[in-house]
């Protein structure tokens, strides 16, 4: 066992997905994530086009205890195993703005947790909750809230289609190394609709689409990788494409890469990294620096898939403690759609300008 999983369970072996516990907290892994993309466009005529990004991710500051207990019982309300933080982001087409934000809180005094029955992750006012009865298949509709720079963000979306188990049934492997994976599932299609309050108070109705990526492990990544290329594609055929590329520190593609089809019934089929083509194209230079492909060509040669995938605004780069790309993108080629892209490792080791 590797020094960074000691006293952290281990995603190394395959689970039944559990209902509804695994739509909340695992306080016995390192870090986990709830991830909330949406493509959306103003329902007021205008055609406005926005993408929004908002997650919640929790970090464990420390092992659970010897006796099994996530966390000590302490007199102090502010102790806590666990530590949140937040992104929001907004991208707005036609003003050509990114907005983003980043919040932090310990896990107590209410100011931020998770719960899975019903589901609710928050920390502030950025909030993902359960909004409603659960699907057969243990899918749930979710209400989100957040702000970002001024921008505020209120959301209802329905899952469509049913939960999607990533990997095998459940469980990604990231890497070669025992522990190296991550439990891994996704509401792909979700219908969005609701409303965002720009920074100058007008408030714009919209709708679109929506997905939903769960994620917790302790040690997912091996250290022979240096970042990742991840695409959650919407195709008007009523396909879901989800595609990552994990990079080695050559920019090559690591064996340890997946993809996904989700067809229009819910039923999925896995990938191998050599069963998919990614072909980098424009770039996009940050005035932080860095450099991140924002054109991108997307092919899955036996599903008839030849993707133009680009930016739908190449300044989405979140000034985070960590920064990254993420950002809503406009599918063509082939196949039209809509959906997200984010790429993380291109600005490591670039100086902040």
């Amino acid at each position: 066992m590797s020094g960074d999983t000691v006293g952290y369970a281990r995603a190394d072996r395959v689970r039944a997905f559990a209902f509804p516990a695994d739509h909340g907290p695992h306080p016995d892994f390192k870090t986990e994530w709830w991830y909330v993309t949406s493509s959306l466009r103003a329902t007021d005529g205008s055609g406005r086009a926005f993408g929004v990004q908002l997650t919640l991710f929790r970090s464990a500051l420390a092992p659970p205890a010897a006796d099994g207990r996530a966390d000590m019982a302490r007199a102090s309300d502010w102790a806590t195993r666990q530590l949140y933080m937040a992104h929001v982001a907004v991208g707005d087409s036609a003003a050509g703005r990114f907005a983003d934000e980043e919040r932090f809180a310990r896990g107590a005094a209410g100011l931020a947790g998770a719960t899975a029955s019903p589901l609710r992750a928050w920390l502030g006012p950025v909030e993902i909750a359960q909004d409603g009865p659960p699907r057969p298949d243990g899918a749930v509709p979710l209400r989100l809230a957040g702000e970002a720079d001024g921008v505020q963000v209120r959301l209802r979306a329905r899952p469509v289609r049913p939960l999607v188990l990533q990997g095998d049934r459940g469980l990604s492997p990231k890497g070669a190394g025992a522990g190296n994976a991550s439990y891994y599932y996704a509401q792909t299609r979700m219908a969005a609709e609701g409303t965002l309050t720009l920074a100058d108070g007008e408030r714009v109705p919209v709708a679109g689409l929506a997905w939903l990526d769960r994620e917790w492990s302790t040690s997912a990544l091996s250290g022979g990788q240096t970042g990742w290329d991840w695409f959650a594609l919407h195709l008007a055929d009523g396909r879901d494409l989800m595609v990552y590329q994990l990079r080695g520190p050559d920019g090559r593609a690591d064996p340890f890469s997946a993809a996904a089809v989700v067809r229009p019934d819910g039923a999925r089929r896995g990938l191998a990294a050599g069963e998919f083509i990614l072909t980098p194209g424009r770039t996009w230079t940050s005035p932080r620096g860095g450099r991140y492909p924002v054109r991108w060509r997307v092919q899955v040669p036996s599903e008839g898939l030849d993707l133009d995938v680009r930016a739908m605004l190449d300044a989405s780069e979140l000034d985070a403690t960590v920064r990254y790309w993420e950002g809503s993108v406009r599918v063509g080629g082939s196949h039209a759609g809509t959906g997200f892209l984010e790429m993380t490792g291109y600005a490591d080791g670039a100086p902040d300008r």
